[in-house]
């Protein structure tokens, strides 16, 4: 996704063509979204390798890329802040149903065991020890899903603040430009929306 105002401005042009009817923008927007879905999945993941033996992050990609396809046959944003909005909803929800798919109370990932996975467990629960994390640990993935709901429910203003820099990867001075707003009023919704999270997590938000 974009990083700087040259970008958006680009993206904004392939938004318009797609509006107008040009279904061969279509295809740009969803390759410029998996780059950065691509992204948010290696980080929620980094953590998990039981979920990786399952599921590659290219197919998790594809999955969002398919989400989204239905999602734009239905509704086609006119304007970059209401893809920004359409593309972030779906990212969440693809996250939030992987989260809960194998951690969830029936998920494979909870309810499995490989003993051919012990020695690489043991291994990297004791470097996550050391580092004072959870690897492996399914509530870490179950805190993941609740993040990505909570993300979900801020207020409007922080929402999509949060959405354009978390889920989207802007720049804060590139949101500044697209909402119209100073970079210090994002730099203070950016740090409020954070705030929010970590609080409704007791202090486990992983952001």
């Amino acid at each position: 996704m974009p990083e700087s105002a040259n970008e958006v401005t680009d993206l904004q042009r392939v938004i318009e063509r797609f509006a107008s009817g040009d279904d061969s923008a279509l295809n740009d927007l969803l390759v410029r979204t998996s780059d950065r879905f691509e992204k948010l999945t290696r980080s929620m993941l980094s953590d998990f390798g039981r979920v990786r033996r399952w599921e590659e992050t290219a197919d998790i990609v594809q999955n969002a890329s398919v989400r989204l396809f239905r999602a734009f046959q239905t509704t086609r944003p006119t304007d970059i802040r209401g893809f920004f909005a359409l593309a972030a909803l779906q990212i969440r929800r693809e996250l939030i149903d992987l989260a809960r798919h194998y951690f969830g109370p029936e998920g494979l990932g909870a309810n499995y065991e490989s003993r051919s996975d012990w020695s690489d467990i043991a291994k990297s629960s004791k470097s996550s020890a050391q580092q004072g994390t959870e690897t492996f640990d399914p509530s870490r993935l179950s805190t993941w899903s609740e993040f990505h709901k909570l993300a979900g429910e801020l207020p409007d203003d922080e929402r999509e603040v949060f959405d354009l820099i978390y889920y989207q990867g802007l720049e804060q001075i590139a949101a500044a430009g697209l909402l119209g707003i100073s970079e210090r009023t994002v730099r203070r919704r950016w740090q409020s929306a954070k705030e929010m999270l970590n609080e409704a997590l007791d202090g486990r938000s992983p952001v």
